[in-house]
């Protein structure tokens, strides 16, 4: 498995080259398009989600701890933390949302019935994984309910109450926009909120955080580390953004709105990575301060958390149904919201059996990148040479998010 993830990594960062040099100033227009900060809201809360606000807490221990893990030795936990959730690996995202935007289109790869039927399976089991991780974490993110470790009731009602929410929330396409910058501002609003209880009230509150900060400048310092795997858990988060990393360049590339080429890869290299350094900067003080986050502060992000996760199943949702024709217009809205409460939440059942596992997923969509490239190698190398813009048929049109479902 570790050959395979290496190949595809390579692969990847070789294809973005290969998409700058030939591609870099194509103006990109999705079928949808939104202004950058939409684009950039629903990007950064669909292709996240609720392990960016509490794993941290979790991990930095161990990030830390280089007797245990000699591998980490080369810089702070801060920063390793960062090099798992930051900059380098958002180029997942962009490689497939420039090939769905741009090359897709005229390529038509994913409307092959095989493929599309591993594509829409990698869809649904991310989909799964997602509530399946809230609802696996929740006993931590929410102690004061239950005993701290045990799965209960009540954790299940929450995530089924998550699920129900965005299957409603993906019968609209207006929900989007206000889904998505709603939870933008209220994780920036956490921040502050968390900032507040780290920092005030200490005499150095500035210069502490302004330190955390450059400590995960030695992330890019140190960049050539996180190309590849450091260890078995970096694995898994590898395998775990490249299964994140069809769907959210599909569901994304929707939404480019006009950005060149080399512009959508800034965007989604910088802008996403400047709130989570923040955010890692803030709660890593809890960690090296030894300052409890119980009560409140504990809700507040395990609230967050909930919403981006809702984010996330929204955009995941609406890939799948539009694939398969399992829309709103198709069964109605009643049936529509029924038939995907039970789907999901049968899947996420079946994650909790450790039937399945993230790591497969990845690995699938490692060889859906292969077979891609070789199809259009061997069966499309004329009409890939052609490509120079996006679809004719793609318009400038910022209301069409507001038109219709």
């Amino acid at each position: 498995m570790t050959l395979w993830l290496n190949a595809g990594i390579i692969f990847t960062l070789l294809a973005i080259v290969v998409i700058l040099a030939k591609w870099g100033n194509v103006k990109c227009i999705g079928v949808t398009p939104v202004r950058l900060f939409t684009f950039i809201a629903i990007l950064f809360t669909s292709g996240l989600d609720v392990g960016l606000i509490m794993f941290p807490l979790t991990e930095f221990g161990g990030y830390e701890n280089i007797t245990a893990n000699p591998e980490y030795a080369f810089t702070n936990p801060i920063a390793i933390e960062f090099g798992y959730w930051g900059f380098l690996i958002w180029g997942f995202y962009f490689l497939t949302c420039f090939y769905f935007c741009v090359v897709e289109p005229k390529v038509k790869f994913f409307e092959i019935p095989l493929v599309k039927f591993i594509n829409n399976v990698v869809i649904i089991g991310t989909c799964a994984f997602t509530a399946f991780l809230l609802l696996s974490n929740l006993p931590w993110y929410l102690p004061a309910i239950g005993d701290g470790e045990s799965i209960i009731p009540t954790f299940y009602f929450i995530v089924f109450a998550a699920i129900c929410f965005a299957v409603y929330s993906s019968t609209d396409i207006k929900y989007v926009r206000l889904l998505s910058i709603s939870t933008t501002w209220l994780f920036i609003a956490l921040i502050g909120f968390m900032w507040a209880g780290a920092f005030l009230g200490s005499d150095s509150q500035i210069a502490a955080f302004t330190h955390n900060l450059e400590l995960i400048g030695s992330y890019f310092g140190n960049i050539e580390h996180f190309v590849l795997p450091l260890n078995d858990y970096h694995e898994f988060y590898l395998f775990w953004w490249f299964a994140w990393s069809i769907m959210i360049g599909q569901f994304t590339s929707r939404f480019v709105g006009g950005l060149r080429t080399y512009q959508v890869l800034g965007a989604m290299l910088i802008f996403p990575s400047i709130p989570i350094a923040v955010w890692f900067s803030v709660i890593y003080q809890y960690h090296e301060a030894g300052i409890p986050t119980t009560g409140l502060k504990n809700f507040a992000m395990a609230f967050v958390g909930i919403v981006f996760v809702i984010n996330s199943l929204d955009s995941l949702i609406r890939l799948y149904t539009d694939n398969l024709n399992l829309t709103v217009k198709r069964f109605g809205k009643l049936k529509y919201i029924a038939m995907n409460v039970a789907m999901l939440s049968l899947l996420t059942l079946l994650f909790k059996l450790e039937f399945l596992q993230i790591q497969w997923v990845g690995a699938l969509v490692i060889g859906l990148f292969f077979s891609c490239a070789f199809f259009m190698l061997y069966r499309k190398p004329k009409t890939v040479r052609n490509i120079d813009s996006s679809p004719k048929d793609n318009e400038i049109d910022f209301t069409k998010i507001d038109s219709g479902p």
